[in-house]
């Protein structure tokens, strides 16, 4: 099975009981008592939370998640952005959104996230495949794939893949 990391997008803690998933990650948007209560929750069962969003690493910081995600995909120096965040949160878990293109996706990686991010969706899935295939033969970083539309999965060879809990629950009932 493969490696999931799962996107909160509702209030709800039940997936923290799955054994299959050891990370999720919660949106900076989340309301203060659930995000307290998910990172303390997720904790005691030894599962990794990271923050995402345009907060994320205030929101890191707030409810003490392990990580946080930095979209990169914007950045002028992508580079820069991460080094900053690095030394501003030292222990942080760090996956880093990047674009899906060779160049930014080595900018990226020389920075040195904890792992690198590529969107998929179902239009141009050949090339995004393509692209995660080459950066697997040539970086150690690990890469996550995070899937927008559903699509294949068997297809992806990413060290996790992210998704949200709609998606992921939909998986496991067709299982």
């Amino acid at each position: 099975m493969q490696n999931f990391i799962v996107r909160i997008t509702q209030e709800n803690t039940e997936l923290l009981n799955n054994g299959n998933i050891g990370c999720f990650i919660l949106p900076d948007s989340s309301s203060p008592q659930f995000a307290a209560q998910f990172v303390s929750l997720a904790h005691q069962k030894n599962k990794l939370v990271l923050a995402e969003g345009e907060n994320a690493p205030g929101f890191y910081k707030q409810f003490n998640t392990d990580g946080f995600i930095l979209n990169t995909v914007k950045a002028e120096n992508p580079q820069k952005l991460l080094k900053q965040a690095k030394a501003q949160a030292p222990k942080a878990v760090i996956g880093a959104v990047c674009r899906n293109r060779r160049h930014e996706a080595m900018l990226v990686s020389e920075a040195e996230p904890d792992f690198v991010i590529f969107k998929f969706w179902q239009d141009g899935l050949a090339t995004n495949l393509e692209l995660l295939n080459w950066y697997n033969d040539l970086f150690l970083i690990q890469c996550a794939a995070q899937i927008e539309e559903d699509i294949d999965l068997s297809s992806v060879a990413a060290d996790f893949i992210i998704i949200d809990d709609v998606r992921f629950c939909k998986i496991l009932l067709a299982k």
